[in-house]
């Protein structure tokens, strides 16, 4: 089986080649080459831009892959320049879309599954909804088959360990270093987090499965858990405990609504998600990576690369939590 990943050096590409490898697959990668890859060397690449439509067409218009699995799609232009590239020429086409499509609403049954209606309330939610439009309808004109994966939060060596409020923070070194840190709307909110490799399983044994043809698919680990649970696991991982001070959420985004708009507009609200269609579809998608365990990989590798935060340089962060201290909000350990 040949497959192209548009993208390929991102946190969930490095889990769908371990497991596509596994299958014996044969991977090309379609990038720009400027970021570090976490890939095996021997992978060919073909070097190319997707933000410029024409030049990305003209690279791969001679080229014939089974599966395309687009990483990096993100824009109606872009689905767009994908369908035109690919229509035709490829049997199945995999799009990582995202489970932002379904906005904030919960169901009764509180975990959204793939029926629930998609009311994005993010320009990037809405984005990646007109993307599912574009591929379905190259789909009922012919052009290829179309497997639509929405993934949530994703984690694992390579990339960082979120916190509740920001992607990229200082919370973790706080945590170790025994310094409360915040936690919105009470840490009561459901969250679920899956490990990259996890996730890859589902986008590697797609490929080529006629039971996900036309089909979209959550891409989540089953285990829920408040945002107390996430913090008090991490805190594990990090070898401590968590010292909470737990904040409105509006409170927090008006102290700074561009740095804490991943808050506003994301984890202030349940995100919690059933991937049981994936799992009846594609059988080998079975998460096995405990947070705890993926908690302590991605912050040794964090290190590792030198990308983890110091608390003593973010004196905003320190500020913020010391004022709601001062207001007298509460603090408990997770």
């Amino acid at each position: 089986m040949k497959v192209l990943l548009v993208g390929g050096t991102g946190l969930i590409s490095t889990g769908i080649v371990e497991h596509l490898l596994g299958r014996g697959a044969q991977i090309t990668l379609f990038n720009r080459q400027r970021r570090e890859s976490r890939l095996p060397p021997e992978l060919p690449v073909i070097v190319g831009d997707r933000n410029l439509p024409a030049e990305f067409e003209q690279r791969l218009e001679r080229e014939r892959f089974d599966v395309v699995i687009d990483m990096i799609c993100f824009s109606p232009a872009q689905a767009e320049a994908t369908v035109r590239a690919f229509g035709g020429r490829t049997q199945q086409l995999i799009f990582c879309s995202t489970v932002c499509t379904y906005g904030v609403q919960i169901p009764p049954q509180v975990l959204i599954d793939e029926t629930f209606p998609q009311a994005p309330i993010s320009q990037y939610g809405r984005d990646k909804v007109a993307c599912e439009q574009i591929f379905l309808g190259a789909q009922r004109r012919g052009e290829f088959h179309t497997t639509i994966i929405r993934p949530s939060n994703t984690y694992g060596p390579g990339g960082t360990l979120i916190d509740q409020m920001e992607f990229d923070s200082t919370v973790w070194d706080r945590v170790e270093h025994g310094l409360p840190v915040l936690c919105a709307n009470d840490g009561i909110g459901l969250w679920q987090s899956t490990h990259r490799s996890d996730l890859g399983k589902l986008f590697a044994h797609a490929c080529g499965n006629p039971n996900t043809y036309g089909e979209a698919f959550n891409g989540t680990r089953d285990h829920v858990f408040t945002w107390r649970d996430y913090y008090r696991e991490a805190a594990q991982a990090l070898g401590t405990r968590a010292e909470l001070v737990l904040v409105p959420a509006g409170w927090v985004v008006a102290q700074n609504p561009e740095r804490f708009r991943f808050l506003d507009e994301i984890t202030r609200y349940h995100g919690a998600y059933s991937s049981a269609k994936a799992k009846q579809a594609v059988p080998e998608f079975r998460c096995e990576v405990g947070f705890v365990d993926g908690a302590r990989e991605t912050i040794l590798d964090m290190k590792k690369r030198g990308v983890w935060r110091r608390h003593r340089d973010d004196a905003d962060y320190s500020a913020l939590v010391q004022r709601a201290l001062d207001l007298g909000f509460e603090k408990l350990t997770a």
